[in-house]
């Protein structure tokens, strides 16, 4: 689908190329990044999408010590999020390679006050892989998969068959107070978020900008007050969740205190799937709508709690760098 539109996208090119309408340089990116994204595009089989695995990482509360692990679930405080509205459509599900193996995280849609690109935020272990030191391949987001969660059983494109297509990344950035570190430790956590540029994407049937299709979330970068009412989404895939509707769970803000406090913490069961998926403080439930200011990060074995990053002055930096990004950047 998408290769029948991108053939009379790229005659009208050249067409407007030829006549002087557009610079060379201009029309040789645009169709090198068309190409670019059809390639990730087709990278994800449905086969691969299958095989994609969730991304977690469990503190042991007794060592202190991370595992890349699913986080599992005793008991079911979150619940499929039943009033639709902006955050229904802006979060998403996220595929990546690392190496020669296939993952799966959470993410979200928000403002970047630019036309020409949209930002999607979400954690940096969902970026980078910290023991290899590279950042992942073939990144993609899926909005709104809970409308039109895809049969991998069946043949035909993967992305056409969701609701709104898919959007590749153009650039990834993440802090170096995670990329730093050789593990997923402690100080990861407190850089535990990251950036996802995305150009033109969609189902097949139309390219268009991420956030002039399913719109877009604020976002704010101060630390906000224990006991705010928080709201937490993603799309968990470790039992009892499948990963295929949005989940959320409410609850007072706390910190951590077996990480100095340093990190926050909310009272859920979301399991393995849900990293990167959108903190809110405060949150509509009418418009589905907030103010972003955290994501799913990391949680312990045997405490029902989701973890997330304290966004600051070092996120905002990342945020600036990723409204002019054109390639992976690290930013210390």
């Amino acid at each position: 689908m998408i290769a029948k539109i991108l053939r009379p996208v790229a005659l009208m090119a050249s067409l407007l190329l030829a006549f002087g309408l557009i610079p060379a340089a201009q029309a040789s990116a645009d169709s090198g990044a068309r190409a670019e994204h059809q390639r990730i595009v087709d990278f994800w089989t449905k086969d691969k999408v299958a095989q994609a695995k969730p991304r977690d990482f469990v503190r042991d509360p007794a060592t202190g010590t991370f595992s890349e692990a699913a986080l599992a679930a005793t008991a079911t405080l979150g619940e499929p999020w039943p009033g639709g509205g902006l955050v229904q459509k802006t979060t998403g599900k996220v595929l990546f390679a690392m190496g020669r193996s296939y993952y799966v995280c959470s993410a979200s849609v928000i403002e970047d006050g630019d036309s020409t690109r949209s930002i999607i935020v979400t954690a940096a272990h969902c970026v980078f892989d910290n023991q290899k030191s590279k950042f992942a391949t073939n990144w993609v987001f899926i909005p709104d998969y809970d409308s039109n969660a895809v049969a991998l059983t069946t043949s035909g494109s993967f992305c056409a068959e969701t609701t709104y297509g898919c959007w590749t990344a153009t650039a990834l950035v993440a802090h170096e107070g995670f990329t730093s570190q050789r593990k997923f430790n402690t100080q990861a956590t407190l850089h535990d978020f990251a950036f996802a540029v995305v150009g033109l994407g969609g189902n097949g049937k139309t390219l268009a900008q991420l956030d002039k299709t399913v719109g877009a979330q604020e976002i704010a970068f101060d630390e906000v007050s224990v006991g705010a009412d928080t709201f937490l989404f993603g799309h968990p895939a470790g039992t009892p969740y499948a990963g295929k509707e949005l989940i959320y769970s409410q609850g007072p803000l706390d910190t951590d205190p077996l990480n100095n406090d340093r990190t926050y913490r909310v009272v859920s069961d979301m399991t393995g799937g849900s990293s990167g998926g959108p903190w809110y403080a405060p949150f509509n439930e009418g418009r589905g709508s907030g103010i972003t200011m955290s994501v799913n990060s990391y949680g312990y074995s045997g405490i029902e709690a989701m973890h997330g990053p304290m966004f600051n002055d070092k996120t905002a930096a990342l945020f600036s760098a990723a409204t002019t990004a054109t390639r992976n950047t690290i930013v210390s």
